[in-house]
């Protein structure tokens, strides 16, 4: 049996996935296995370390301040760019995603958390989060999305 393949910029164009997560504590690695599965296929390589930084700290944001599932979508966009969201059930937007994209105010030495989403926020070239209404379905809870593409791996640029 022959299979064909897309060429690479047709696949990495069509990229989507969804990924259901239970409240569980192995959730962040899966979710970065599961990433690093999906733009090696994709021909997205040079992504995945920004990709996985960014999406880990998202799922884990899930898992710390949700009692249930989550979900992890992944789009490809144009120009080899990258969208991940993740879903979950708390509608509360968290700082910084609460308030719009500019400086980005340091946590306190001795706070116990809150760093992971300024990561985020450094590191992707957009982000934001919104509270989600009550559907058909019963889903709220809020989503929290970022963009990346290949000039945000690590503040990394091509210019000189």
């Amino acid at each position: 049996m022959v299979t064909v393949s897309p060429p690479k910029s047709e696949a990495s164009a069509s990229c989507a996935y969804a990924l259901q997560l239970p409240h569980d504590v192995c959730a962040p690695r899966i979710a970065r296995v599961t990433l690093r599965a999906v733009l090696t296929r994709h021909g997205l390589t040079q992504l995945i370390d920004t990709a996985e930084l960014l999406t880990s700290e998202l799922v884990t944001n899930a898992y710390r301040h949700s009692t249930g599932p989550a979900t992890l979508r992944l789009r490809a966009l144009p120009g080899a760019r990258l969208r991940v969201s993740v879903w979950d059930a708390n509608p509360h937007i968290p700082p910084p995603f609460d308030r719009r994209p500019g400086p980005l105010h340091p946590v306190p030495a001795e706070a116990d958390g809150g760093r992971g989403l300024l990561l985020v926020c450094h590191y992707a070239d957009a982000w934001g989060g919104y509270p989600l209404g009550d559907d058909l379905f019963g889903r709220g809870g809020k989503l929290l999305w970022c963009a990346l593409g290949p000039q945000a791996v690590f503040g990394i640029s091509d210019a000189p």
